[in-house]
């Protein structure tokens, strides 16, 4: 035998075994990724599901109080908008610190604390409900301050009252949905949400159109749907569907219960800064010199694509998938700390920023595609077919941050870094993108395309990088010794 020939074969053997070692790599990979995505999507598609339906029930409030007239039609839009819609965004952010705790503490097993997680979290909303409680009461003065007209001030305070049932529910609803969610209970989150946007349209017809209680009946009938909600996931939540989660009432619900409401404060104060951020941006388009064509071309977009939580937008329909990433990676995230998987945490947000950011460069680039067909729908002026074409470049551009930046928010949730992204999007919206879209917007006479491109480049470009920069550079396995430090601390009863 040649003694040459073994050393002239080695290379061969030892490259077909990097190539075999290479293949599985993939295999495993892919194995992985695939394995997470199942695990994302049966939090994201529930989510998407309850999302929609939500929106749906704004739908139809509005569409009800169209048909009633003009005058209830805006009355309607502006306490749902500006009253209900301020509250709903402090609420459901509040809740999102059951994101943090409940996540983390089904991850590290502790059951037993879902349930009075859940429990301090109804005590903490339902003081700020009260709290809250004078915008409502006192709608009209308040819209009559900001400019409205005295009818539809008047009207629309009157919808507010009526709205205050509602507005309680939320207290209740968003930590059993977080609950739920946090232990991947999500079918019935699937099933309840739809079926509350069933029983809105039917007491709609039956309040409005068969007993005609007007504008009243509408808002009886938003009020009913949302209890309803509550109550199927109440009794669902109480009644043995939890049995390992849910124990009952405790009194240990009370203790430690000023730092529940700092996590939960900072929570509702990081995501109310940016709901707060996109409202801004239609009240500044509205006090341009050509307003009516700014707001009308603006309206146009965001009809369709837009959504702020509770705002009638276009791109509300495309936003439900990044905010349901938001709440799935929040869960997924939470659930891997608190097992100790810092790697798993890790890959978790890789995959989630990785899915959503397809699918928003998807809807991007359909943006772009349709522009000069969308418009048609709702307009033939050319004068506003042109606007809408010039803003639909920075919508595109718009959704792919949003795409990106909900998911990297999630992350910030379920890692329980919400106070520090407070002040990080403080900055970003209100110190950079505002005074930005100001400055282009009447500075230099770009109008709604300086507002919104400079708070858009300022505010969510800036925030997004930021946030990106903290999760690249964040180091998992110091983060899982310390939220299992703080999951064990917050588990002691004493």
């Amino acid at each position: 035998m040649d003694p040459v020939q073994p050393l002239l074969q080695s290379p061969e053997l030892g490259s077909n075994e990097q190539v075999v070692d290479c293949d599985q790599e993939k295999e495993k990979l892919v194995k992985r990724v695939w394995i997470e995505t199942t695990k994302l999507w049966h939090i994201t598609g529930p989510a998407i599901l309850s999302l929609l339906s939500v929106y749906s029930m704004n739908v139809v409030i509005q569409v009800v109080g169209g048909h009633l007239g003009d005058v209830q039609l805006a009355a309607i839009s502006i306490a749902n908008n500006v009253i209900v819609g301020f509250n709903f965004s402090l609420l459901l952010g509040m809740a999102s610190a059951l994101d943090t705790l409940c996540g983390q503490a089904f991850g590290a097993e502790r059951l037993h604390m879902l349930g009075i997680y859940v429990q301090k979290s109804w005590i903490v909303l339902l003081m700020c409900c009260t709290l809250l409680l004078p915008t409502y009461v006192l709608a009209t003065p308040i819209l009559k301050f900001l400019g409205q007209a005295d009818e539809v001030a008047e009207l629309s305070g009157v919808v507010a009252q009526w709205m205050i049932p509602a507005h309680f529910s939320f207290a209740f609803l968003f930590p059993l949905q977080t609950f739920l969610q946090c232990q991947l209970k999500n079918r019935i989150i699937a099933c309840v949400f739809p079926m509350g946007l069933v029983v809105n349209i039917f007491t709609s017809w039956l309040f409005v159109h068969v007993l005609d209680y007007g504008i009243v009946g509408a808002s009886i009938a938003f009020d009913i749907s949302w209890w309803f909600s509550v109550l199927g996931l109440f009794v669902y939540s109480t009644c043995g569907g939890c049995p390992l989660t849910w124990s009952g009432f405790s009194m240990h619900a009370f203790s430690g219960l000023w730092k529940f409401v700092k996590l939960s404060a900072a929570s509702g104060v990081m995501l109310c800064l940016e709901n707060w951020y996109y409202r801004i941006l239609i009240l500044m388009t509205g006090n341009l010199k050509n307003a009516t064509l700014a707001v009308d071309a603006l309206s146009i977009w965001h009809f369709v694509f837009f959504y702020s939580i509770n705002s009638m937008s276009i791109s509300g329909w495309e936003m439900m998938i990044p905010l349901a990433f938001l709440a799935a990676t929040g869960v997924r995230v939470a659930n891997e700390l608190g097992a100790g998987n810092g790697k798993a945490a890790k890959f978790a947000t890789v995959v989630a920023v990785a899915e959503s950011a397809a699918i928003g460069l998807f809807f991007s680039l359909l943006i772009l595609i349709l522009r000069d067909k969308v418009a048609l729908l709702f307009t033939s002026s050319d004068d506003v077919l042109q606007e809408v074409d010039k803003l639909s470049y920075l919508l595109a551009l718009s959704i792919l941050f949003n795409s990106i930046q909900p998911v990297l928010s999630g992350v910030a949730v379920g890692s329980g870094w919400q106070a520090s992204v407070a002040y990080v999007n403080l900055g970003c919206y209100y110190v950079i993108g505002l005074p930005l879209g100001i400055l282009m917007g009447w500075v230099f006479n770009l109008g709604v395309m300086g507002i919104w491109g400079g708070m858009i480049l300022g505010g969510t470009a800036v925030q997004t990088l930021i946030l990106t920069i903290i999760t690249i550079r964040c180091d998992w396995e110091n983060e899982v010794g310390f939220n299992l430090v703080i999951v064990y601390f917050l588990s002691t009863k004493n």
